[in-house]
């Protein structure tokens, strides 16, 4: 259940020194195949870490024979001193895998970069670069597990997943339990495969997959600098499946690691996926659903078990979305709290003692629908944003 189950490749987490506390702060991937596809998508926020301007970069050239991450320190907003630190990280990656592995002899431009952790400072080159040569050396093919622990940060667990295609695999691991909000993924995640396919079909299928899984993630309104998700292909298996069975098992990866994520969340009693039905189409759903997510009012009752649908409808009108405020219906765990914009069952039917948690908004303005997944909002939650500074 790693990124190191699909066949060519390897993988290491070691502790570097970048994390107080000691633990695994730095990991590599390295795809020992005989191909070396990538696609990657990264955030849209404007101010991004220079480990993502890197990235973008080396995807675009189509080749990644490695991924060098570190956890304790976001490498953002530290001016070109820290996109140098990221270039330099790259550099030193590729000499010292070449070194021990002539075979590969790969350069700075087949390595991706990712950094997570505090905001505005540069990272201790010192420690990362030596923590480096340490990961290389640990690189096994179960290295998948330290991998995915090295990269976490307030999470509390690691998080890795396996989807399985017809002689070909897909494996992946994600980090993320805070500022989970949406403009492409909302966290690091590399997945890997071992299926034949090149930058194009890898694009299309890992694209197709963020959409419907990890930008629908919205546990606390708030972007990340340093989001990244690659994906990379060795084509060890020697099959080459069609582009709608890749993007199949790449979305039922992205789907597991997802909801991983918002079961992490910080300080989260509830886990909540908010369906919205009979949209005009599915723009209006999603504005819907990320509304009715990012409502301060509506999480804070969830965490009171509070089926407060009266919250929920008022988030609604605030969207663009066509509707008619006397038509629309609202259910909490399968109780319709609300229809026809008005109270119809008791609420005090509603079971909300559990930590899953679903909301159906039905607009009753056409057929399409979106599923938002987000959490509740509570009293650990702003403990953990305010007493820790990353």
């Amino acid at each position: 259940m790693s990124v190191t189950t699909p066949r060519g490749f390897r993988a290491a987490g070691v502790a570097a020194g970048l994390k107080a506390s000691g633990g695994a702060d730095v990991a590599l991937v390295v795809n020992d195949g005989p191909d070396a596809g990538v696609a990657g998508v990264f955030t849209t926020n404007r101010v991004k870490a220079a480990p993502v301007r890197w990235s973008q970069q080396v995807v675009q050239g189509g080749v990644v024979r490695a991924v060098v991450l570190n956890s304790g320190g976001a490498n953002a907003c530290t001016g070109p001193g820290g996109f140098q630190d990221t270039h330099a990280t790259a550099e030193h990656t590729a000499a010292a895998l070449t070194s021990v592995s002539p075979r590969l002899i790969l350069g700075a431009g087949e390595v991706a970069v990712c950094s997570t952790g505090l905001i505005g400072e540069r990272l201790p080159m010192p420690k990362l670069l030596p923590g480096v040569r340490s990961a290389i050396k640990g690189l096994s093919r179960d290295g998948g597990p330290a991998a995915a622990e090295a990269i976490m940060t307030t999470d509390t667990r690691p998080k890795t997943t396996v989807a399985r295609g017809s002689g070909w695999t897909v494996g992946g691991m994600a980090k993320g339990s805070g500022m989970l909000a949406p403009g492409m993924a909302t966290m690091l995640c590399v997945l890997t495969t071992d299926a034949v396919a090149g930058p194009a079909t890898l694009d299309e299928a890992l694209r197709a997959a963020t959409r419907v899984t990890f930008d629908r993630v919205d546990s606390d309104g708030c972007m990340s600098t340093n989001d990244t998700v690659l994906l990379l292909a060795s084509g060890a298996s020697g099959i080459e499946p069609t582009p709608t069975e890749l993007a199949a098992a790449v979305t039922a990866a992205c789907h597991d690691l997802a909801q991983q994520l918002v079961a992490d969340a910080e300080g989260a009693t509830k886990q909540v996926a908010i369906d919205v039905v009979g949209a005009a189409d599915e723009d209006d759903a999603v504005e819907v659903g990320r509304t009715v997510a990012r409502n301060n009012l509506v999480k804070t009752a969830l965490f009171g078990n509070d089926p407060n649908w009266g919250r929920i409808l008022a988030a609604v009108g605030t969207t663009a979305a066509a509707f008619e405020p006397d038509e629309v219906d609202v259910a909490v765990n399968g109780v319709w709290v609300c229809r026809g914009g008005a109270a119809a069952e008791d609420r005090s039917k509603v079971d909300l003692t559990g930590r899953d948690v679903t909301i159906r908004i039905d607009l009753h303005a056409g057929t399409s629908e979106a599923t938002i997944w987000t959490n509740d909002l509570s009293h650990a939650y702003v403990h953990e944003n305010s007493a820790y500074s990353s």
